[in-house]
């Protein structure tokens, strides 16, 4: 996936900041969470920082802007309409979200907010059971706007990492194509034990 929105950036840089703004907005977003690839458009256009394609800065500042905005609209919800939420889609088939974002804001705290930025499976549920648990103002935006920042840096760094990468392995060698086909099927392996173990 990272390879066709690395393309799919080059082909349309003047647009990339603020299609990197509305999928972190949108990734951090309770309600539009999975369906908005944030990460993986910040890793592609870290990308095409490391190859002098995008600025830097704006990279991390659009990225950071719209996961900050995008928490605080979730942060809203929850402190607006609380508990009628969970009554809401998609949290009616899967109210188990819901339960894992409280249960680890009870567990963390006001650091939940921080800490759940860089946990994939509760990222965009933390700040709307936060919202949800009356959360103060002030130490959600503390934690919202750090993480955030953050957040984007670290990702920017590895999408450049990943950059590098592209640039320096030749994917024809064959070395190379053996190498990614055994990591393949080592990993489809591993899914599959996995699975299996989860339903002994």
């Amino acid at each position: 996936m990272v390879e066709w929105i690395i393309e799919l950036i080059r082909g349309n840089a003047p647009l990339a900041y603020g299609v990197i703004f509305a999928m972190c907005f949108g990734e951090s977003m309770a309600f539009v969470g999975l369906l908005c690839p944030g990460f993986a458009f910040m890793i592609a256009a870290g990308a095409l920082v490391q190859s002098g394609a995008l600025d830097p800065v704006m990279v991390v500042t659009m990225g950071a802007l719209g996961a900050t905005l995008g928490d605080f609209v979730s942060y809203w919800i929850g402190i607006r309409f609380k508990d009628r939420v969970a009554g809401w889609w998609p949290f009616t088939r899967h109210p188990d979200w819901l339960e894992t974002g409280h249960a680890f804001f009870n567990r963390h705290g006001g650091k939940s907010v921080f800490l759940g930025r860089f946990f994939g499976p509760v990222r965009a549920v933390i700040p709307l059971a936060a919202g949800m648990m009356e959360m103060p103002a002030r130490a959600f935006w503390i934690a919202n706007v750090a993480s955030a920042v953050l957040w984007a840096i670290v990702v920017t760094a590895q999408g450049a990492a990943v950059g590098w990468g592209l640039e320096a392995i030749d994917f024809r060698d064959w070395r190379v194509q053996l190498a990614l086909g055994a990591a393949v099927v080592l990993g489809g392996a591993a899914w599959w034990l996995w699975k299996r173990r989860g339903k002994a």
